[in-house]
């Protein structure tokens, strides 16, 4: 996790100090939709690696989904310590199968 702290903290510090060319300086001057847009479309090339099962795709992919996830953290006010957070309080319900609603379709 100390890595993706790291690369949201990269990202908190490039909207505070805007760099001439920088990607990230751009997804948050484009806005929400700009950027969640971009979280849309690395979702899908990453599902489509994995489909393709191509591991090597697939990686290229979830690191990109994940680098636009944490620009889209960062301008919601989500930090990585609120993901944790969620995860510790998953972690606790493990072995919980949800049960799925079934339809009765004679009715």
């Amino acid at each position: 996790m100390d890595y993706i702290k790291n690369e949201y903290q990269i990202i908190l510090d490039r909207r505070a100090d805007k760099q001439e060319g920088s990607y990230t300086c751009y997804l948050f001057e484009q806005g929400i939709d700009k950027i969640l847009k971009k979280v849309g479309e690395e979702c899908t090339e990453m599902v489509i690696a994995a489909k393709n099962n191509d591991k090597e795709e697939t990686v290229y992919e979830i690191t990109d989904l994940i680098y636009h996830t944490l620009v889209m953290m960062a301008n919601q006010g989500i930090t990585p310590e609120d993901i944790e957070k969620e995860l510790e309080k998953r972690a606790l319900k493990a072995g919980n199968l949800k049960k799925f609603h079934v339809v009765d379709k004679n009715t």
